[in-house]
């Protein structure tokens, strides 16, 4: 038989967001009030529908940049990695119609308050054990809970994903600053694990696999007490072994 494409329903296509920093030692995502139905007043993740002229990495990265102004892979500003977390289809997902959404990780170094775009009413740092648990007296009341869509599955997906690479990649780096101390790394550990770690135990793990964090040769006191090294991300982007997050 020929193909014929009335035969089939049409569904649209959106890419979401799960937008990760570390801000005053929290991992904490990007979420916007809705401004607009369905769900209308309730907090969301960022995103959008993907126009007919684009590609899904192209409709992430602009939808990034229209919530953050962040630009993936831009020579200016803070470093930002981008990559695509998973699909959701589940067919009751989206109350308009048949939505398919290609979810993306975005991780990026402590940012800035984000400043509402699109048909959002509102944006701002929440911190994700405070949206993954119990609501309480940060905000997310009963009335707002639990995100938009299936925003909360989403959520926790881009959470694990970030938890379990860190584990053995390098991807921690993508919440640093250029030149970061190994304390400074070892809070975002910290952040995204939810545990205290060994100062020492961290440093041996993190300086004893060649390439993996390169000496800057400078020191810096940000963070208090006497000047601590400066290092960068190297060009090795494995830990080996890796290092196992510890069981809560």
């Amino acid at each position: 038989m020929p193909y014929d494409p009335s035969a089939f329903p049409p569904f649209a296509v959106t890419v979401d967001l799960v937008v990760l920093t570390v801000r005053k030692d929290a991992l904490c995502v990007l979420v916007v009030r809705r401004g607009e139905p369905p769900y209308q007043g309730r907090w969301a993740l960022p995103g959008g529908f993907v126009r007919d002229d684009e590609d899904l990495e192209a409709a992430a990265a602009r939808e990034l940049a229209e919530e953050t102004g962040l630009r993936p892979h831009a020579p200016e500003g803070p470093g930002v990695h981008l990559e695509q977390l998973a699909t959701y289809g589940a067919p009751d997902r989206d109350p308009r119609m048949r939505v398919v959404s290609v979810a993306h990780l975005v991780l990026a170094p402590d940012l800035p308050a984000p400043i509402a775009g699109g048909d959002a009413r509102s944006a701002r740092w929440a911190p994700t054990d405070t949206l993954l648990g119990p609501v309480d007296a940060n905000g997310w009341d009963a009335e707002q809970a639990p995100l938009a869509f299936d925003h909360d599955r989403i959520l926790l997906d881009g959470v694990e994903r970030a938890r379990s690479k860190i584990e053995y990649s390098s991807l921690a780096t993508a919440f640093c600053p250029p030149e970061f101390t190994v304390g400074e790394l070892r809070r975002v550990y910290e952040a995204v694990w939810g545990v205290a770690l060994d100062p020492r135990n961290f440093h041996r793990k993190v300086t004893g696999t060649p390439g993996f964090l390169v000496p800057t040769g400078g020191t810096t006191t940000r963070q208090g007490g006497r000047p601590a090294q400066l290092f960068r991300a190297g060009g090795a982007t494995l830990l080996n072994p890796p290092m196992l997050r510890p069981e809560i």
